[in-house]
């Protein structure tokens, strides 16, 4: 198994940790700022019944975010005497390519899958035989199981990316406390390198995706992205501890997948784009994007405390309470953008 990020200086490891945040930050906010006017000019992402956005925007900046992603990781890791599996960028990469492709002409929905599931089962059947979640299962029908989750987490966090702010307000806390836990020995050192330089790359994207965005990550960024940071969570599985990694990304698994059982029993097109997750709705319902994103920001601050607390804690009680804590909160989260908010009283 791959040994967890080494804790022999911790003060020099955290502001090591924070030097690469920053780096990545500036490098992705560097990129995305030269790269503006090319998008503008060939990725115009123009709006359509079912956007959020209302004027014509350019898309790609995700170029910028997994750039300086695998850039700052992989300088990092070289320091580190550690190194990102070649596997996982040589997928990231394709993956990135795949979703350039269909931001600019789309693609058809067999060959995207198709073209999707080759990058994920690289990096799924690559990795070591001995990193299992559950040790008494067949090998082969985990890894199988993984491919299929790994598959449906990447499109949906392509789904979920459609509001301003909202892939940031979703990856930031889930990379920062993987930040934490590579901090204190609790993830290997190549995830916790990844989870803090994507971390940066997403927070130097914010200032160029805030209400209005002047620019979107498109495919580009929303499919690598889901890669790496299901990569990373799957890290955090495979040390046992599943239960963190499933209630840090709760709130997009929740939205994402009730919506998807909806749109199958009512035997609508599931793949075809639309405006039914719920926090596309909240906005219909009165929600400004503002308040959506700061919402969903402050709720995955909950998870992630929460899944700090079961690997804190250690206690099966403790790890079920913090896991009904955390679904009730996503599920009162849904409940409340599925309502529409009351008009302000007239005075």
């Amino acid at each position: 198994m791959t040994d967890p990020a080494p804790a022999g200086d911790p003060l020099g490891m955290l502001a090591l940790a924070l030097l690469a945040l920053a780096a990545s930050a500036v490098l992705s906010a560097l990129i995305t700022r030269i790269s503006r006017p090319l998008l503008q000019r060939y990725a115009l992402a123009r709006p359509n019944a079912r956007s959020s956005h209302r004027i014509p925007t350019p898309q790609g900046a995700g170029i910028a975010v997994i750039a300086a992603t695998l850039a700052v990781a992989s300088t990092w890791a070289v320091w580190a005497n550690t190194a990102i599996p070649p596997i996982l960028v040589g997928a990231t990469l394709f993956i990135a390519l795949v979703g350039f492709a269909d931001d600019i002409r789309p693609l058809p929905v067999v060959v995207r899958l198709v073209l999707q599931a080759a990058s994920i089962g690289a990096v799924v059947f690559a990795a070591p035989d001995d990193l299992r979640i559950f040790a008494n299962w067949p090998l082969g029908l985990e890894r199988a199981l993984l491919l299929f989750a790994g598959l449906w987490f990447v499109n949906l966090v392509n789904f979920m990316d459609g509001l301003d702010l909202m892939t940031v307000s979703e990856v930031v806390p889930i990379t920062a406390a993987m930040l934490l836990l590579g901090w204190i020995g609790e993830l290997s050192l190549p995830a916790t390198l990844v989870a803090t330089t994507l971390c940066g790359a997403m927070i130097g994207f914010a200032p160029f995706n805030r209400p209005v965005a002047k620019v979107f990550l498109g495919d580009v960024g929303s499919l690598p992205i889901g890669l790496l940071l299901g990569w990373c969570l799957l890290h955090l599985a495979w040390h046992q501890h599943l239960a963190a990694a499933l209630l840090l990304p709760a709130y997009y698994l929740a939205d994402a997948t009730v919506t998807l059982f909806r749109r199958v029993a009512r035997r609508e097109p599931f793949w075809a784009a639309h405006r039914t997750h719920f926090y596309q709705r909240a906005t219909d319902h009165g929600f400004g994007v503002e308040r959506v994103v700061s919402e969903v920001f402050t709720l995955n601050l909950l998870l992630a405390a929460l899944a700090l607390l079961t690997i804190a804690a250690n206690s099966t009680v403790v790890t079920v309470l913090a896991g009904l804590s955390g679904a009730g909160a996503v599920v009162f989260l849904l409940q409340r953008f599925a309502r529409k908010r009351a008009a302000p009283k007239q005075r």
